[in-house]
């Protein structure tokens, strides 16, 4: 009797596998105290607390080094960081101001595209090209509409979760320094995919904020942060009731996940060379073989910069939902969108908006994202190729059956 096959993980973008190095600092941190406790088991465990809070900012400080570890405000997770920063409440400069309005990408993950605590007619969606770059057009008319009426806000997802499409800061930069001449427009971005994945310096960003995950870089799931360029520039609490987190967040530190995501922060630091090297030339492999052995796919993204370990992909005739059921039975985890609506039906709004673009694509059948990590060989890449095009045959000899009939 043959063993099953050893099932394959390509769904990094929703959950990356858990690293060593963080496990073991999660089990160690289960043995500590309250980082709030004055004694010595209090001390050891705000010292396990800080250390993390460094390797962080570590990860983001880039070129210029680390940033102030007070500047790493520890969270449940990127979406509690959306929740707080996607607010009209704000210190700008240390003094009390309210945001105005609010532009999110319409590609954007619901966590930034459903505008957090703004009213709804506070909020405008920007739409994108066919590969999902923002509109810059369109984000002009947004800085000159709202620049006589006070601060606004821009929050966008700097690598969209399904396509990997990386936004062009510079340029979105400079559209808010020409347009925006009276008052401000805070930038936010979500860097919950790009943290660990590309190298990210939130000085040269331009950003006053930006979120990310714990688990998109191999912690423990239930641990995120925001990440502010200056103190004086910040969102009021949206949890309060206690001094921690200097104030900017109420509760106890979930110290092993926090001690977790730290370790995991500084293994990416150190493999910083083989994540940007070796991911992005199995990125391009991929691709070739898929646009090879599939005529018909439809890179999603293709003529843009994107992410090194994500390829999003749609066939004709094929619709992800149910390849991405079909995949999981040959022993291949997919997904066919975001975490948060691939278990979900319906279309994915990522492929709705670039359709509404001009790609020529069907939103209704959605897209395959496939995402992966150091972990992943090609030999997994190759049997995802294998099994789609299986796939894809199966679908061409039904449709040629049904159209005969």
């Amino acid at each position: 009797m043959t063993g099953r096959r050893e099932r394959i993980y390509l769904d990094h973008n929703a959950s990356a596998p858990l690293l060593p190095e963080a496990r073991q600092a999660a089990v160690a941190a289960l043995e500590l105290g309250n980082p709030s406790s004055a004694h010595r088991e209090g001390r050891a465990a705000r010292a396990a607390c800080e250390n993390a809070r460094t390797s962080v900012a570590r990860l983001i400080g880039g070129a210029g080094g680390p940033i102030p570890a007070e500047n790493v405000v520890f969270t449940s997770g990127a979406t509690e960081a959306a929740a707080q920063l996607l607010s009209p409440h704000w210190l700008i400069g240390g003094k009390a101001v309210q945001v105005s309005r609010l532009a999110v990408i319409e590609t954007d993950h619901p966590a930034t595209r459903k505008g957090g605590s703004f009213a709804a007619e506070a909020i405008t969606r920007l739409p994108v090209d066919a590969n999902g770059i923002v509109d810059l057009g369109a984000l002009a008319v947004f800085a000159e509409a709202t620049g006589a009426a006070g601060p606004a806000m821009l929050a966008i997802s700097w690598a969209n979760s399904e396509t990997g499409v990386i936004q062009p800061l510079e340029a979105i930069r400079a559209v808010l320094a020409e347009k925006c001449s009276v008052h401000p427009v805070l930038l936010v971005l979500d860097a919950a995919q790009t943290a660990g994945r590309i190298a990210v310096d939130l000085a040269a960003t331009g950003a006053d904020a930006i979120i990310l995950s714990g688990h998109k870089m191999g912690a423990v799931k239930g641990v995120g942060a925001m990440a502010l360029r200056t103190l004086g520039t910040r969102p009021f609490a949206l949890l309060r009731g206690g001094g921690q987190e200097r104030g900017m967040r109420a509760g106890t530190e979930a110290l092993p996940a926090i001690a977790s995501f730290g370790a995991a922060a500084e293994a990416c630091f150190a493999r910083w060379e083989d994540i940007s090297t070796r991911l992005g030339a199995m990125r391009d492999r991929l691709e070739d073989e898929l646009t090879r052995r599939l005529p018909g796919a439809i890179i999603l993204g293709k003529g843009a910069e994107r992410l090194p370990n994500t390829v999003a992909m749609v066939h004709p005739g094929v619709k992800a939902e149910t390849a991405q059921i079909a995949l999981d039975l040959a022993g291949i985890a997919v997904s066919a969108g975001s975490a948060c609506s691939s278990g979900k039906v319906g279309p994915s709004h990522v492929v709705a908006a670039l359709a509404k673009a001009g790609l020529g694509v069907d939103p209704a059948l959605g897209a395959i994202r496939v995402s992966f990590g150091l972990e992943t060989d090609e030999g997994a890449l190759d049997r995802f190729v294998f099994e789609y095009q299986r796939l894809a045959g199966r679908s061409a000899t039904k449709s040629g059956s049904a159209a005969a009939a």
